[in-house]
């Protein structure tokens, strides 16, 4: 039996915000009471947290993580990437299919579930829309949903065949599972990573234009409409496309978007100070775009807050701009980006901010999780959303490329609870 004394849960989906006890037996809440009414069985707990002065709330959700296994390991491995996200207060995560091999048969997915079963928090696995992630073919996604796939997503490549997605999203909604579109049109991309503009012509590179981004945040947002099949929209970078979105979901229910804490964080100008650091598919751009984003996620256009937790190696990084790989690192950094970026300037409420990292993403996955019930699961984070820390150079992640090293943050994640087990202790 543990134990949570004296904190204030913090829990979006009932609305909760109050100082109490929390029991936890096994991997289930047991009770939620009132502060020091139960001394007694407290006497008779096998641990106690006192949580005075912290959040505690739902385990975090992410819904778009790279682990790189198969095919990358050296970058990162389900171990290290379940260990990185226990750091930052992630209960689950759900692995983008882009692995060597791509995640799009039966043995690979049949690999990754049987990795993640052995792991400390809940580590669930999309699958490819498209055989190898080449646009022109569907994979077996009946078989493949039955094997364990939540969700089906071509991450990190855009499918440029309308018919293809039309298809696809047909199959998605037979099957009630979401997709996941990266959202850039490489006919438009001089080069990607960087915001195509004075930025990218500093650095010596053509760039990624917004409009890439957009024409299909709008082909795709219009065949959701089309089918009713329900997509995220992954990592928006641009306020156009928010604007497309917001548009868009007026009119069907089905439409979803993440944003990632460096989108709404960092500008462009990151790239002068932080290097390869801050390249990142789709690029940050302008204070405006950012200005947007926020606006976004303050009126649920967008939903969810994902990093997009994409580790790469300390050497591909030291590569020049035109050839270091796009991405970065989040889990260890997402929880007080947020808490430092949109709790603090009041952007939003802490509540409404834990709710796009808890409930919303349960809700598309169909997950049983995300919230702080009695009977439901002990899937827990304990936070102190005043401290003020330094963001370091070592990860629990192998990797350690984050352009947010050195930055002085607040909100530090201090116990995370899964199963009702504490997987991380700060």
């Amino acid at each position: 039996m543990l134990w949570i004394k004296n904190g204030r849960l913090v829990d979006p989906k009932s609305q909760t915000d109050k100082i109490c006890d929390i029991c936890i037996e096994r991997d289930r809440i047991a009770g939620i009471i009132p502060p020091g009414s139960a001394e007694q069985k407290h006497r008779e707990a096998d641990e106690i947290i006192d949580a005075a002065g912290l959040i505690v709330a739902p385990g975090l959700i992410d819904v778009h993580v790279h682990f790189r296994e198969p095919g990358f390991t050296y970058k990162e491995d389900v171990a290290t990437g379940a260990a990185a996200a226990a750091a930052g207060g992630y209960t689950t995560v759900i692995c983008m299919a882009n692995t060597k091999p791509v995640v799009d048969n039966e043995e690979t997915l049949t690999y990754l579930r049987e990795r993640a079963a052995g792991m400390p928090i809940h580590v669930l696995n999309t699958a490819a829309i498209t055989k190898g992630f080449g646009g022109t073919e569907l994979t077996d996604m009946i078989s493949l949903k039955a094997l364990g796939a939540v969700g089906f997503t071509d991450d990190g490549v855009p499918i440029k065949d309308t018919s293809i997605v039309m298809e696809a999203m047909k199959m998605a909604k037979a099957l009630d599972v979401p997709l996941s579109f990266h959202e850039e049109d490489p006919a438009l991309i001089g080069s990607f990573g960087v915001n195509q503009g004075p930025v990218s012509t500093a650095v010596g590179v053509e760039g990624a234009p917004a409009v890439a981004e957009d024409v299909l945040v709008a082909r795709d947002c219009a065949l959701a409409l089309s089918t009713g099949a329900s997509i995220d929209i992954q990592h928006i970078s641009s306020g156009t496309s928010v604007a497309i979105v917001r548009a868009m979901k007026a009119l069907g229910k089905n439409i979803h978007a993440e944003a990632t804490p460096q989108h709404f964080s960092l500008t462009e100008e990151a790239v002068l100070a932080k290097g390869t650091l801050a390249k990142v598919n789709p690029p940050i751009r302008t204070e405006e775009d950012r200005q947007e984003i926020i606006h976004g996620l303050m009126d649920d256009t967008i939903d969810f807050i994902a990093t997009d937790h994409a580790p790469h190696s300390g050497e591909e990084k030291a590569r020049d701009m035109k050839n270091a790989p796009s991405g970065m690192i989040g889990l260890e950094t997402a929880l007080a980006l947020g808490i430092t970026h949109l709790v603090k300037p009041g952007y939003l409420s802490l509540s409404h901010f834990l709710e796009k990292l808890t409930t919303n993403p349960a809700n598309l996955y169909h997950l049983d999780a995300g919230y702080v019930a009695v009977g439901g699961k002990a899937d827990l984070v304990i936070f102190d959303e005043n401290e003020t820390w330094t963001v370091g150079e070592h990860f629990a992640s192998k990797a350690s490329n984050s352009p947010f090293i050195g930055e002085r943050l607040q909100g530090k994640v201090k116990f995370t609870i899964c199963d009702g087990k504490i997987v991380y202790e700060y």
